[in-house]
């Protein structure tokens, strides 16, 4: 199953390849918005395109701003160590 991903431009260009990768489509926000969009208008376009943001933005995982019944889906990614953290096939 193929997902449709939105990516944010702060996740790390090893885990959108990856995702790639294995066959899913993804999008980044500098393709499709201004580099500085505000949050609003980020969950807005993700729902637009009809797929999942992928973010490292903390602000995206809290229900009460983003309830996820609202959405298709929202990942919130935190790294610590993103060498041991991403592996790829």
């Amino acid at each position: 199953m193929s997902l449709r991903i939105f990516s944010d431009p702060c996740v790390p260009a090893e885990i959108t390849d990856t995702l790639r990768r294995h066959g899913h489509q993804v999008t980044l926000l500098w393709d499709v918005l201004p580099i500085r969009a505000l949050d609003p208008v980020v969950i807005a376009k993700a729902q637009e395109l009809g797929t999942i943001l992928l973010s490292l933005n903390g602000d995206f995982a809290d229900i009460v701003s983003c309830p996820p019944t609202r959405y298709l889906g929202i990942v919130g990614i935190q790294l610590h160590h993103l060498r041991k953290s991403v592996r790829s096939s």
